[in-house]
């Protein structure tokens, strides 16, 4: 089976090649914005016309030439893809890039062969720490220390530079893997929440770190310094880099604390089962305290780890009914109490059989029960 990776390092460029990948910023955000008002004023056409009219613009601008051709052209595709998004309704109207917003390009790996020999224009050694980049040349990488080499074949590759002037390179490789489905033993319900992120029906209860409360004085504190500074001086830009590399610091943390949740669920158990949640609507008609909480929670990001983990690995992984009232029903007797719908009753005795439930250890015995007749449902089809 085919599946793409992405191997995201941190790219040490020396002077030359940081003007470069600035230049080649500017240049890529200058042929998207150029072919966005063109087709505003002359219609959608597509990117194999506008690659043809590329070499004419190269021509009257000199300096198109001086940065990777791939980059450009990787533009009109993006171009392209956010016209169909926007026919296909996934997304609004494409809009026009700025150099005051994330800066980035693609380039595409081409291969070729001389006198018996191939040869590409992105390589990544991870036994030296060298990435081979179009126009670059050998850039000192970092990361992915208990690897020897990145298996399968590289697609293309994406530059970056974050808020915190810290460049990035994100190689994506498509690799032919052999996934065979687990038999399963074990078996899991999840509970998703605010209060504690991670709710097992084995009674395991991983809580909410709330990383954004802990700096949020901090943010604030330089926030208000930001807002009184004249925009644009040096020392406007120092304070908003400093709130740049708290937002960093809170994301890095997010994204270990997350990855080690996922691994450890994914690892102990065959058949995992979550709520199918539409969070975009759980921020509507909300406290203002609430949106933070959950914002802060990536209950999203968190299922989305389980499903690819679960995936790569050959493990089964169900949604249930976003409607489906876990919290309400008792997973003893399936007595289904109305009154449960007010979320300050954590704990209770069940008016029927008298059990007494954990609100959210309940839910995760009801999701793991949906989850079986699923799984069964499935098993019977095939």
């Amino acid at each position: 089976m085919g599946i793409y990776r992405a191997y995201k390092f941190r790219l040490y460029p020396k002077e030359k090649q940081r003007i470069l990948i600035h230049k080649t910023f500017g240049c890529s955000r200058f042929v998207y914005n150029y072919y966005l008002n063109y087709q505003k004023e002359n219609g959608v056409q597509k990117s194999f016309n506008l690659c043809k009219d590329l070499k004419e613009l190269e021509d009257d601008y000199e300096y198109l030439k001086e940065v990777d051709s791939c980059a450009l052209r990787c533009s009109i595709f993006d171009l392209e893809d956010g016209f169909n998004n926007f026919f296909a309704k996934r997304s609004g109207y494409p809009n026009f890039k700025s150099k005051f917003s994330r800066q980035s390009y693609r380039t595409s790996l081409i291969r070729s062969t001389y006198k018996g020999k191939e040869y590409s224009n992105i390589e990544v050694d991870l036994l030296t720490r060298f990435i081979k980049l179009p126009k670059l040349g050998k850039v000192k990488i970092r990361g992915y220390r208990d690897k020897e080499r990145i298996e399968g074949k590289i697609i293309n590759a994406t530059i970056s530079k974050d808020a915190t002037n810290k460049y990035y390179v994100s190689v994506l490789v498509e690799e032919d893997i052999l996934i065979e489905k687990v038999t399963p033993t074990s078996i899991v319900g999840i509970d998703l929440g605010i209060k504690d992120l991670v709710v097992t029906s084995d009674g395991i209860k991983y809580g909410n770190d709330k990383v954004l409360m802990k700096y949020e004085k901090r943010l604030k504190r330089l926030q208000r310094k930001l807002s009184r500074q004249v925009k644009g001086s040096k020392n406007y830009l120092k304070t908003k880099e400093k709130i740049a590399r708290i937002h960093t610091k809170i994301k890095n943390y997010r994204k270990h604390y997350l990855n080690n949740i996922a691994n450890e669920i994914v690892d102990e158990h065959d058949i995992i089962v979550t709520e199918s949640l539409k969070v975009a609507d759980m921020f509507k008609d909300k406290k203002k305290a609430f949106n933070k909480s959950l914002s802060d929670a990536c209950v999203s990001t968190l299922r989305s780890l389980i499903e690819w983990k679960c995936k790569i690995k050959g493990k089964f992984y169900y949604k249930i009914n976003t409607y489906y009232p876990s919290s309400q029903v008792c997973s003893s007797c399936g007595y289904k109490n109305s009154k449960l719908k007010d979320l300050s009753i954590r704990e209770y005795d069940c008016p029927k059989c008298g059990t007494h439930n954990d609100r959210d250890i309940n839910a995760s015995l009801n999701i793991l029960l949906e989850g079986l007749k699923l799984h069964y449902n499935l098993a019977s089809v095939f």
